[in-house]
């Protein structure tokens, strides 16, 4: 059980697990998952760290989408960002690159969520590892985490 799904789990949100087998050869971590769990890419998010320049937050976008720096810089209020590091995202997440879930994270970032979250019912991001992804409403997501949503994708 990763520390996303027992947080969510303690919080009582409603939610599916999905586990599938990742193929580590594999470096599309979200078409992958899309893929395997039968669904649209749309509806699948991936979560991207970025960096401020004062921090580090998350940027969730669908797998079908492309993160546009403009966007999620206009709607984090700062000038300009860029993609963090990966060993930091890393290591202040506590997951690894292909598996960072928004949710249970050792330093939890702010998180932006793209706003064509809230057309779905539910959506699924990572469960914090690859190969598990969570099922949950977009509006128990920005609840949990204190999210914003905003337009971030190309």
């Amino acid at each position: 059980m990763t520390p996303a799904i027992m947080l969510i789990s303690k919080a009582r949100i409603r939610h599916t697990v999905h586990e599938y087998r990742h193929d580590p050869q594999c470096t599309d971590y979200g078409h992958e998952s899309a893929q395997q769990l039968g669904v649209s890419e749309n509806q699948v998010y991936k979560t991207l760290v970025a960096d401020t320049g004062k921090g580090l937050i998350n940027c969730i976008v669908p797998v079908s989408g492309r993160l546009s720096m403009k966007a999620i810089a206009k709607v984090a209020g700062v000038k300009k960002l860029r993609m963090a590091d990966v060993a930091l995202a890393e290591k202040t997440t506590g997951y690894i690159a292909g598996g960072i879930s928004p949710l249970g994270q050792k330093k939890q970032l702010p998180v932006f969520l793209d706003e064509s979250a809230l057309s779905f019912e539910t959506i699924f991001v990572s469960a914090g590892r690859r190969g598990l992804s969570l099922e949950l409403c977009p509006q128990d997501l920005l609840k949990q985490t204190r999210g914003k949503t905003g337009r971030l994708t190309e």
